[in-house]
């Protein structure tokens, strides 16, 4: 019988107190069953890191970047080291392992670095001997033999990285929630947990807000065809299934439904339609780390002007307008902004091949006199801005018209 390697990453909160550890490790061992090997990441213990954070900024507010890295790094080694001890008191064969004794190699910045390899040699040997490894996420080593840091939610990162180079045939997420759900259940009591998920909704759907996971986590799995399972640990269900098969396409066109908060909304009047000039607007946005989203050009009918819409978050608003009013590269008639908005998608392959998506998405909301101010749309998904007063009813609507209750 063929030898079956799993991957168990456990979130901030799954080991954030000493009972909390106890209940993992008795997961843990739920999985080492006979002719399964088990390899486990942790985070580090919930508020750890944001502990360790504020004690750089009380040394100095611009905090050497590499030794931050050292720093934030020891939560998850504390995290390993006590899953390992109690998986030894219960009689097992553990150990922690840091991230520079495998070592995980990383390039790319200090706080936003990406995995480049895992070298599994003594890993899979102490595996094949029945060994557990608890090995620290949201780190690794560079070039420079230093400490980095992977980002937000770098554990994730660090699990499906694991579990490409081990070629395991499992990667499961353990967190605080039991799943991925149709919409966010604080604005929906009516939302459903998903079974299974295509790579790409997933995408779009954490891109939009949700916060199971991160964009970057989800590509990483996609790019390296992880099958990922996101469940709970603190209650025994079934969880999420992200894969990219086709044999999990049903017959339900939309997925899910994604909403954000606080946007704005900035449109340029008349600006002068000619090459370079939307180059010229956003250039100075992204030198000025402002995100911009959703963007629309309107066309004049004399064809000599035109008309930029585009959204931000409400916190960079007054930092926007000011770059907009400074740029000497653009002449424009007038700007208008708007803020107090919200963008609220629908996600789902099913509208590749389904006609009419467009029209009962734009009905619906027009049946609860919910006004659209922007509208995009990709592939797989429909956005439209508007008001942050009819997110909840947008989402109810929605979640409704496409048989998602």
């Amino acid at each position: 019988m063929k030898t079956k390697t799993i991957v168990l990453k456990f979130g901030g909160t799954s080991v954030g107190s000493i009972e909390r550890i106890k209940a993992v490790s008795k997961i843990i061992l739920s999985y080492k069953k006979k002719n399964t090997r088990v390899a486990v990441i942790s985070s580090a213990m919930s508020g750890v890191t944001n502990d360790l954070i504020k004690k750089t900024k009380l040394i100095s507010n611009n905090f050497d970047s590499a030794e931050y890295d050292t720093l934030v790094s020891t939560g998850e080694q504390m995290a390993c080291a006590l899953i390992a001890g109690k998986l030894k008191a219960l009689g097992q064969n553990s150990r922690s392992w840091l991230s520079w004794q495998l070592p995980i190699l990383t390039e790319g910045n200090y706080s936003n670095s990406r995995i480049s390899n895992i070298k599994t040699k003594e890993l899979k040997s102490f595996m094949n001997n029945g060994g557990i490894p608890i090995i620290t996420g949201f780190q690794g080593i560079n070039s420079q033999l230093r400490l980095t840091t992977i980002g937000r939610s770098g554990s994730d990162a660090s699990a499906i990285m694991l579990a490409k180079f081990l070629k395991a045939d499992e990667c499961i997420i353990y967190t605080d929630v039991d799943g991925v759900y149709t919409t966010d259940p604080r604005i929906n009591k009516k939302a459903k947990k998903i079974k299974k998920i295509f790579y790409d909704e997933m995408l779009e759907m954490s891109s939009l807000g949700s916060k199971v996971m991160q964009p970057t986590s989800v590509q990483d799995a996609k790019l390296n065809k992880i099958d990922i399972t996101v469940k709970s640990s603190f209650v025994k269900k079934e969880g999420t299934l992200i894969n990219g098969s086709k044999k999990i396409f049903s017959n339900q066109i939309i997925t899910g439904i994604s909403s954000t908060k606080d946007d704005a909304k900035i449109t340029i009047v008349g600006v002068k339609d000619k090459p370079g000039v939307a180059a010229a607007i956003f250039k100075p946005l992204s030198d000025s780390s402002v995100n911009v989203d959703m963007v629309v050009q309107n066309i004049s009918l004399n064809k000599k002007e035109t008309d930029i819409t585009f959204t931000i978050k409400s916190d960079d608003l007054k930092k926007t307008e000011k770059l907009i009013r400074n740029n000497k590269k653009i002449q424009y008639k007038k700007i208008s902004f708007d803020k107090n908005l919200s963008k609220i998608s629908i996600i789902g392959v099913g509208m590749i091949t389904t006609p009419g998506i467009t029209y009962r998405m734009f009905n619906a909301l027009a049946k609860k006199k919910i006004n659209i101010n922007v509208i995009t749309t990709s592939e797989i998904k429909i956005s439209v801005l508007i008001s942050n007063k009819d997110i909840k009813k947008a989402v109810a609507c929605l979640h409704k018209e496409f048989k998602l209750d």
